[in-house]
């Protein structure tokens, strides 16, 4: 008689998936561990193919082929158009040069203004003349913003009372725009030596300071004017509504937006300041023109000159520049709605 249980693979210790001795690693629950063990597996793997480790991944923006192949034909325009740039630069470059040397007064020309000898001369004496010239920058730089913002307040005053004040901004304005900068300097570096006035000052080197200061007080006074006026009257009306008086009010709210906007002329002002302190020379100060002088009136030889234009020149473009590129910042800082 056959008993359950003693069939072969049957379950001879009351564990159904117990092989013959009773092992559970052998028989029908070995097979059934590792078939749950491939699809445990092959769920896990689906699992892991179908999820993304970064979900921006799937919205990642892919070019279609039309745009990668509109912005091929848009750098490869480019670099034609470079091309051609740098080879009519050339072009007309050799041609210049071509012009000039073969000119019939070129070798004459060459040796008055293009002398290395005198060039190597010039040089260090420009340069020591040079160091005036900056610090009469920096001074009149700040003395002509300061002076300017005066006088550019004055015109805005409201009220009647403040009418006489208008007045006198508006002349002062009026007057020295209109008046030629090498007159000024003339008037002042040598009219007022000319009065002996007690405790005035005869040193050209302030006195063209003062005259380069009295005239671009006036151009930066009417920057800031127009700086002022850009800004909305619902400025000043919301800084009155806060309990600002006005003052307050156009310090604090009108005069910072005013100044951020007109940076760009600002600098530029500053640029025709620096060329311009090479005229107080007319007055005996030796800077970097003067020094020039100096040496062209010994050798009779104008290239000094052309050192002192090509000092000027270099100390000029970094600043111009600057000016371009905080010009540029502004524009795109404007155009993406943001303060300018």
């Amino acid at each position: 008689m056959t008993v359950a249980g003693d069939e072969p693979g049957g379950d001879t210790g009351g564990n159904p998936g117990a092989g013959p001795g009773g092992n559970p690693a052998e028989g029908p629950g070995k097979d059934l561990a590792e078939a749950d063990a491939r699809d445990s597996d092959a769920n896990g793997a689906g699992v892991n193919d179908s999820e993304d480790p970064d979900p921006r991944a799937r919205d990642a923006y892919v070019p279609s082929p039309r745009r990668i192949e509109r912005e091929r034909h848009k750098r490869s325009r480019a670099r034609r158009a470079t091309a051609i740039a740098a080879l009519s630069t050339l072009v007309t470059g050799i041609v210049l040069y071509l012009v000039v040397v073969n000119a019939p007064g070129w070798p004459r020309t060459r040796e008055t203004f293009f002398s290395a000898q005198y060039a190597r001369e010039a040089f260090p004496k420009v340069l020591e003349g040079l160091w005036l010239n900056v610090r009469l920058l920096l001074v009149c730089g700040v003395a002509v913003l300061v002076l300017g913002m005066l006088i550019a307040v004055a015109r805005t005053l409201r009220g009647p009372v403040f009418f006489p004040v208008r007045a006198l901004a508006a002349a002062y304005t009026d007057f020295f725009r209109g008046l030629p900068l090498i007159i000024n300097l003339m008037i002042v570096v040598l009219g007022v030596p000319a009065l002996r006035l007690q405790g005035i000052t005869v040193d050209p080197v302030l006195l063209g300071g003062t005259a380069l200061t009295l005239t671009y007080s006036a151009y930066v006074a009417e920057v800031f004017r127009a700086g002022i006026e850009s800004v909305h009257p619902s400025q000043r009306a919301a800084a009155r509504s806060l309990g600002l008086s006005n003052r307050q009010a156009l310090r604090y709210v009108v005069l910072p937006q005013a100044v951020r906007r007109q940076v760009p002329p600002l600098l530029n002002d500053l640029v025709s300041l620096q060329k311009d302190t090479g005229l107080v020379s007319i007055g005996g100060a030796v800077d970097a023109v003067r020094a020039a002088d100096i040496i062209v009136g010994r050798s009779l030889n104008y290239t000094p000159y052309i050192v002192a234009g090509l000092v000027f020149v270099a100390l000029t473009i970094p600043m111009t520049r600057f000016t371009d590129w905080v010009t540029a910042r502004m524009n795109r800082r404007q155009a993406q709605g943001g303060i300018v």
